[in-house]
């Protein structure tokens, strides 16, 4: 069962997930290289390994609650270790005001994973304590479960990946406009064809802003009605032709599709 300290943290932030208190700036993209406004995404991390005496960033996440981190299964190696960069903007400055290093306690890879056909690309990392809440630091909200978006539902990629094809990696959290392209679209031959199932999400593919490589394991921020912002995909797969690829949008783990599933892990 959670304990009672994320419980209370969970049950503290439900009505309140999902609400940045610095406002993001909706009109910057990924590639291209536009900053995000600092903590307008607070739910977002930075998950990095350990190599040679160096942490490295290595993907994104999603803090969904005081404990837990939603992100990528593609993202993880048992080989490696992790640790998870919480409120954090700019990656260089390592005692930035506001963010927090916390270690691992577990990780759940989903137990369906299928590493050649990208099937359930979906981890949860359990951090070793708590995180506190804050400014900087806040859960984001889930969507329902089985919650489709409309094509062309305005949603927002986040991350820290490279600013272009075989480009450098971002120092500072960057942010795009993402439409989403629905399935029966996205699964037309000329676009993803049968690569793309169900239990994903199509969102870009106009050849100009797009999610990079280092961007992995990030979400896909899309606002509900109600104001708040909803991660509804999880970053999977992009085109080997290029990040910014037309009529190759971005493939998104559905987190809609796998509410039962992270439901259970926040239990473990």
């Amino acid at each position: 069962m959670l304990g009672i300290a994320v419980l209370a943290a969970v049950l503290a932030f439900a009505s309140s997930c999902g609400v940045p208190s610095f406002l993001p700036n909706v009109s910057a993209r990924v590639v291209g290289g536009d900053d995000a406004v600092a903590h307008s995404w607070p739910w977002q991390i930075s998950l990095q390994y350990l190599k040679d005496s160096e942490w490295r960033h290595t993907c994104g996440g999603s803090l969904i609650s005081s404990q837990h981190v939603l992100t990528a299964a593609h993202c993880i190696n048992k080989s490696l270790t992790y640790r998870v960069a919480l409120g954090k903007s700019d990656l260089t400055v390592a005692d930035e005001a506001g963010s927090v290093i916390a270690g691992v306690d577990s990780i759940h890879v989903h137990e369906k994973w299928n590493t050649l056909l990208v099937r359930n690309d979906i981890a949860i990392i359990k951090l070793e304590e708590p995180v506190e809440l804050s400014d900087t630091i806040q859960v984001a909200c889930l969507p329902k479960e089985g919650a489709l978006l409309p094509q062309d539902y305005p949603c927002y990629v986040t991350g820290w990946g490279r600013l272009w094809t075989n480009g450098p990696i971002a120092e500072v959290l960057q942010q795009g406009l993402q439409p989403v392209v629905d399935h029966a679209t996205c699964s037309k031959w000329t676009w993803w064809g049968f690569r793309v199932t169900n239990n994903m999400i199509c969102a870009g593919g106009d050849g100009v802003i797009s999610a990079c490589n280092g961007d992995s394991g990030g979400p896909l921020n899309c606002q509900a009605e109600n104001g708040s912002w909803q991660v509804q995909g999880i970053v999977s797969f992009g085109s080997p032709l290029g990040c910014n690829t037309r009529q190759k949008p971005v493939v998104f783990t559905r987190v809609s599709a796998y509410i039962d599933w992270i439901n259970q892990k926040l239990q473990l």
